[in-house]
């Protein structure tokens, strides 16, 4: 079975890599620079070289706030890109998974967003990556999206790392308590890619790990687990503003993952020990 992987320097996408390795797949992973997602002929052009039986795309335009200032180049990463990798997909026959985020929501619900819950996003990124779903839903028959959120991992810059890193110079910080979400470890996340692509169980799926907190109460855990005395600071969202809004209760409840079978998705807090654990290997 052959995999066609974009995106393959960044978080996720590194993380697959290495999981893929131990897998009977062959696998055939793109960077940005060694492939153009946004032009279209040249993704015609490997697309048909390769002839996958799957295409997982991960590369994205992430950058939440700069999203807003550069519209142009996000709705053309995280939509028009996927459409062509979408077409491309379409013409040989291969499944697509188009990995999504949680900011496709609101934030205005009070209980996790199920699959089918409306779309509402506030800023250019969550419309940008709605538009990347919208596409695969109409120009692909067999299609995986998979929403996640507060991504987490070895590989890249991310949350836990920036808490990490500030702790070596500070000993107090503020961190905004007033905005809710399910953190995710790409180890967890890639386990179960790889495990909906080799089914024919298409559709929408949310996965993150289990649970959810605030990104003071994130920030809190990660010291308990590391046993750095920090004085931690609750910020509200008001006194941290930023260019882009977003969306304040963004936990997501994994309902067609366990609906289909899947395994279950263990607790966020698991999650983090289990990388804070292999950090220190």
């Amino acid at each position: 079975m052959k995999v066609m992987l974009t995106g393959a320097n960044g978080q996720l996408g590194q993380e697959l890599v290495d999981q893929f390795k131990a897998t009977s797949f062959s696998i055939f992973a793109f960077t940005k620079t060694e492939l153009d997602i946004t032009d279209e002929l040249k993704v015609q052009k490997v697309v048909g070289e390769i002839q996958p039986d799957v295409i997982i795309n991960t590369a994205a335009f992430t950058k939440v706030d700069l999203a807003e200032s550069e519209e142009y180049l996000a709705y053309n990463i995280n939509g028009y890109a996927q459409r062509n990798l979408a077409v491309a997909a379409e013409k040989v026959g291969a499944k697509i998974c188009y990995v999504s985020t949680d900011y496709v929501f609101d934030g205005t619900g009070e209980v996790p967003y199920k699959e089918y819950d409306e779309c509402k996003p506030l800023g250019v990124y969550g419309k940008s990556k709605y538009i990347g779903e919208k596409l695969t839903q109409s120009l692909s028959s067999k299609y995986f999206i998979v929403r996640t959120s507060w991504v987490y991992g070895e590989y890249g810059s991310n949350f836990v790392k920036t808490m990490l890193k500030l702790a070596e110079t500070r000993n107090e910080l503020g961190v905004v308590h007033d905005q809710i979400g399910s953190p995710t470890y790409t180890v967890d996340l890639a386990e179960f890619i790889i495990k909906l692509i080799k089914t024919d169980k298409f559709g929408i799926y949310h996965c993150t790990n289990s649970g959810s907190c605030s990104w003071y109460e994130f920030a809190k855990a990660i010291f308990e687990e590391t046993g750095k005395n920090i004085k931690l600071n609750a910020l509200t969202t008001d006194q941290y503003p930023t260019p882009a809004k977003r969306p304040q209760y963004s936990a997501l409840d994994n309902m067609a993952l366990n609906i289909n079978g899947f395994s279950s998705m263990r607790h966020w807090r698991e999650g983090l020990s289990s990388f804070l654990n292999n950090l220190k290997k």
